[in-house]
């Protein structure tokens, strides 16, 4: 159930992370939101609680460096996907 809850997770934020890019909500695209909220909410959101002194606790600062992660790892992959 935890690993259905993070994917899911994962996809709400790497979602979130490309609407708030400019994506529309109507072509949001979804492997890109799994891999990128996934990945962003990893890295993010554990650096960020970290710094906080929050540890490893669902807290805000988590969640906010999860959607910060998952928004630097989309624009870095729209930006590697232009280049081409």
């Amino acid at each position: 159930m935890l690993i259905l809850g993070l994917l899911v997770f994962g996809m709400a934020i790497g979602g979130l992370a490309q609407v708030l890019l400019g994506s529309s909500a109507r072509h949001i695209d979804w492997p890109m939101a799994l891999g990128a909220g996934l990945g962003g909410s990893f890295v993010g959101g554990l650096l960020a609680s970290l710094l906080a002194g929050d540890g490893l606790n669902l807290r805000p600062s988590g969640l906010i460096g999860s959607v910060v992660g998952a928004l630097i790892v989309t624009a870095v992959a729209g930006w590697w996907q232009g280049r081409s």
